[in-house]
């Protein structure tokens, strides 16, 4: 299992707008065999930081999601809301596998 850290400079101001970027979001990754676990919005200190997380059983799985995901309708429709909106400032992406007991 792989996991996705997502974490984001978003704008202050358009926290709607990030907000409904996530949900959009949150289905996709699922459609394309994801786990999605949730995307965390500033609350107290950081007002421009957000996070997201979602794990895909390998990494190839994960590299089999980013390539159709660039072909999907719906995965287009969510990065031209973020680019319209100008929602997210920058991000940066992390992989990290789970350690169990």
């Amino acid at each position: 299992m792989i996991t996705c850290y997502l974490r984001y400079i978003v704008d202050p101001f358009k926290l709607k707008e990030f907000e409904h970027y996530g949900k959009l979001w949150i289905p996709l990754v699922e459609k394309f065999g994801g786990q999605h676990h949730g995307y965390f919005l500033p609350s107290e200190g950081a007002n421009n930081v957000a996070l997201a997380m979602f794990s895909f059983p390998s990494l190839a799985a994960y590299e089999t999601y980013r390539a159709d995901s660039m072909q999907d309708a719906d995965c287009q429709a969510a990065f031209r809301y973020a680019e319209e909106t100008r929602c997210i400032v920058s991000y940066e992406r992390s992989f990290f596998r789970p350690v169990f007991g």
